[in-house]
This record gives C-alpha cells, sequence and structure tokens, in this order.
C-alpha cells in the first residue's frame, strides 16, 4: 500500500515537473523608456506651471518697462498696485507719503540703479521683473526669495557661522548711524527670541548668482517675522516691504566699488524707525528714501531694538556641517586683510553713532570687540584719517585671493537686535573687493550702517 501511495505520488509530481517545462520563460515586465520620459515631463510641466504661476502672482500691470545696463527688465508699476499690498494685514492701504529728513551733500552716490527722473513715471515704482531662470535657480518654488530657515544666536560660533564683531550692551537703541564705503553692504534690525519668533529687517548690498544669475553686486532689503521660516523674502519678491521711490528699482545692480589699495567710495544706508506710526524707513545715499517696512509685519520691532552689533561674519562649511580641526573654510571676510593693514586696505566701519531714548546720536559707550577665530579673522578699533571712529574687520583665512568661487556665505553686516540683550555700535565696512573676484556661488558679504529718523545727519 505504500509503495502504491508512493509511486502515485512520485507520477504525480512527474506529470507537475513536465507541465512546468512546458511553459514558455517568466519575463520581467518593465515599463517602456518612454513611460519614464513620460513621467518626467510631467514633473517639469508641473514645476513649470508653479514657476509661472508664482510670477503671474509677482508680475503687476505696469505702465512702461525699462531695460538696464545689465539685462534686467524693469517694470514702472502703479504704486498701489505693487506686491507688498497682496499682504493680507495691508489690503487696501496706500503708500505713505516719503518721509523728509534734514541731510546733508552726500559725497559719491553711485548706482546703475538709479533711473533718469523722465524713464520713471510719477505714481509708479519701478519694480525688477523677476523670470523663470531666477525661480527655476531656488531650491524649490516655494523658497524662491528667501533665506534658509536659521536659528542662530549673535555672539556665538554655532552651525559654521564664525564672527568678528565689535558692540556695546546696556540700553535701548532706537537707531543709529554710521558712513560706509560704497561696495557690499547690510543692515540688520533684528528683535525676538532668535528662535522661531525672531523679527528682521535687512537692507544692503549682496552678491548672490543663485537670485540673480550673476555676479554684480546688488541693493537689496529683506524681512522676516518667524526666523525665515515662512514670511519674508527678499526686495519685492512677496508681499511687505512699500517702495515709494520712482528712481530707484531694489534688486539692480551698483557701481562703482572699493579696490584694496585703490579708490574707496563712500555711500550711506539709513534704517531709522517712524516714532508716530511705528514703520521702519529706509534711506539710500543720504537723500533718497526708498520706502519702508510696515509695523503690521511684526511682532516684536515695535518698540525699539536692544542690541547693535557691526561686524563681520563667514559660514565655516568644513566636515560634518561647521569646519574641524583638519579643515577650515578658505572664504574671506572683509577684504581678506587684517585690520592691522589699516585704512584702504582693510574692511572697516567710520562715524560710529546710536540714537538714545532722547532721540539724539551719540557715541557708542564702551565699545566691546569679539572675534571667534582671530587667527583667521580678527577685529580693533581706531580712528579713521578724517579723525572718526572705526572699526576694521578682515581675515586672510590662509588664502591670498580677495574671494574664493567655494564661498558659501560670507557677510560683514551691522546687525540691530532686539532681544534678551542689548547690544550697541553702528558703524563702516569696507570691503576691498574687486567686481570680477565676486564669484561667490551663493555668498553675501556686507557692510551696514543704520541711522534713526528726525536726528540730523
Amino acid at each position: 500500500m505504500a509503495t502504491s501511495c508512493y509511486s502515485r505520488a512520485s507520477s504525480i509530481i512527474a506529470l507537475f515537473v513536465g507541465f512546468l517545462l512546458l511553459l514558455p520563460p517568466p519575463v520581467l515586465l518593465l515599463p517602456p523608456p518612454e513611460a519614464n520620459t513620460t513621467h518626467h515631463s510631467r514633473v517639469e510641466l508641473e514645476t513649470l506651471r508653479r514657476v509661472r504661476a508664482r510670477l503671474r502672482k509677482l508680475q503687476k500691470p505696469s505702465l512702461k518697462t525699462i531695460q538696464s545696463g545689465e539685462g534686467d527688465i524693469i517694470d514702472c508699476v502703479p504704486s498701489h498696485l505693487q506686491p507688498a499690498f497682496d499682504h493680507p494685514k495691508l489690503l487696501g492701504q496706500k503708500p505713505l507719503g516719503r518721509r523728509r529728513r534734514r541731510t546733508r551733500r552726500q559725497r559719491r552716490v553711485f548706482s546703475r540703479g538709479l533711473l533718469p527722473a523722465s524713464r520713471a513715471r510719477a505714481g509708479t515704482v519701478p519694480i525688477r521683473r523677476a523670470t523663470e531662470a531666477d525661480v527655476l535657480r531656488a531650491s524649490s518654488v516655494k523658497r524662491f526669495g528667501r533665506k534658509p530657515a536659521a536659528r542662530r544666536r549673535p555672539l556665538s560660533a554655532t552651525g559654521g557661522h564664525e564672527h568678528a564683531v565689535g558692540y556695546v550692551i546696556g540700553d535701548q537703541y532706537f537707531g543709529a548711524k554710521a558712513s560706509l564705503n560704497f561696495s557690499l553692504s547690510q543692515i540688520w534690525v533684528i528683535s525676538g527670541s532668535f528662535g522661531d519668533d525672531l523679527n528682521t529687517i535687512e537692507a544692503g548690498w549682496q552678491v548672490s548668482p543663485e537670485l540673480y544669475g550673476d555676479a554684480y553686486p546688488r541693493f537689496f532689503t529683506y524681512w522676516t517675522s518667524d526666523s525665515y521660516q515662512t514670511t519674508g523674502c527678499y526686495n519685492l519678491l512677496c508681499s511687505g516691504f512699500v517702495q515709494t521711490t520712482n528712481k530707484f528699482a531694489i534688486g539692480t545692480a551698483i557701481s562703482p566699488i572699493s579696490t584694496y589699495g585703490g579708490s574707496q567710495f563712500d555711500i550711506s544706508l539709513l534704517i531709522w524707525k517712524d516714532p508716530k506710526q511705528g514703520h521702519w524707513w529706509l534711506e539710500f545715499g543720504g537723500r533718497l528714501i526708498v520706502g519702508y517696512w510696515p509695523s503690521e509685519l511684526f511682532s516684536h520691532l515695535g518698540q525699539h531694538a536692544t542690541m547693535v552689533q557691526f561686524g563681520g561674519e563667514v559660514v565655516n562649511g568644513g566636515p560634518a556641517g561647521g569646519g574641524g580641526p583638519s579643515y577650515h573654510t578658505a572664504t574671506e571676510m572683509g577684504s581678506g586683510r587684517f585690520s592691522g593693514e589699516g585704512f584702504g586696505r582693510a574692511s572697516y566701519f567710520r562715524n560710529l553713532q546710536v540714537v538714545d531714548w532722547d532721540n539724539s546720536l551719540v557715541p557708542p559707550p564702551a565699545l566691546r570687540l569679539l572675534a571667534d577665530r582671530p587667527a583667521c579673522y580678527d577685529i580693533r578699533g581706531g580712528l579713521h584719517p578724517s579723525g572718526a571712529p572705526t572699526s576694521t574687520t578682515a581675515a586672510p583665512a590662509g588664502i591670498a585671493a580677495v574671494l574664493v568661487e567655494s564661498i558659501s556665505d560670507a557677510r560683514l553686516s551691522l546687525s540691530l537686535f532686539s532681544s534678551l540683550l542689548t547690544v550697541s555700535s553702528p558703524s563702516h565696512f569696507l570691503p576691498l573687493l574687486s567686481l570680477l573676484s565676486l564669484k561667490s556661488s551663493s555668498g553675501e558679504v556686507s557692510l551696514s550702517l543704520l541711522s534713526f529718523m528726525g536726528v540730523p545727519l
């Protein structure tokens, strides 16, 4: 019986194996190449659709179009239709009248971005037109025109950020003033806890191939009310900043710039808080009121600032994100020369002043200096050849070139903070950079200065 069962089972197995041998070999079913191509095409089309939707939202009806020498398209948009008034808190508003300040004649004001009065119509504001290529260079359509979200504490070398700064602590500050050399510069007006609710107002000059597609130094503005996460942007690439001038297009190139050991060019850049309405106004070149950041944009920048910091900053992008003992970035700060080389060679601020509670401009008391890595970047106080107080900062970082292509982020900046600290002292940087040397892939090298409304220059 057992033999019979075994024979029967063997016969069944033999038949099953024979049946399998008669079947055609299995074929792995893969999507045709055309399917992958179609998928990628759909992704690209969807990206392009979102890019164009973003641009349609930014580009407003224009009454006139101008082309700059660098190839930028400038649209002259009715001032009440500019992107600022798309902001939910600004709906229905119109630009305020330009704030007037008593100023003295400013020496050597230069900019390729200034437009002849006959070219920009009254009642319009010139806006640099963003292109599809501009948006596609961004990390995403959503992040176009924005800085990476960041949580950065001042006066500390965290996350690869290294500083050489001067500062004072101990009072409330309502503005600041300084003269700055005409090259790359930036102002930070900052308030908050340096966490998710950080408020900043920024203006100055930057080189950003990612944002503009070239290596020209360009005038820029920036703001955020939540530590660069979802609010704010550069220039007029979102709602917020209200432009009032029809003579200057934010985001356009500026010239000339200072050169190491050569000609130096001075310009003033001022940010001040209107004590009546609380808006923060921006002035360029000692006479030109560019516009303002409405107070409605911010949660903390309402009363005053408690910290003013000026100096240099670079990002040390070494191993493990932040440098290490075996590597240090070759990015240079300022002119790339130590402060001991002095005026005309090392970067500097001059005419240091802050605005006190009485709306008076006073010298910053008890100026303190800090360099996170003094072997690479240093700073010192002193006197400008004119006799004005100065602070100089620079950094060779071990190389002779002024700027290198591998730069990831470098700034010379003046910062006005409001947080748990109270720091102050504006000043004047002189980054002695040749235009041909500005080959940063995504870096900023900045200078700064602040001023307060109603205080004579």
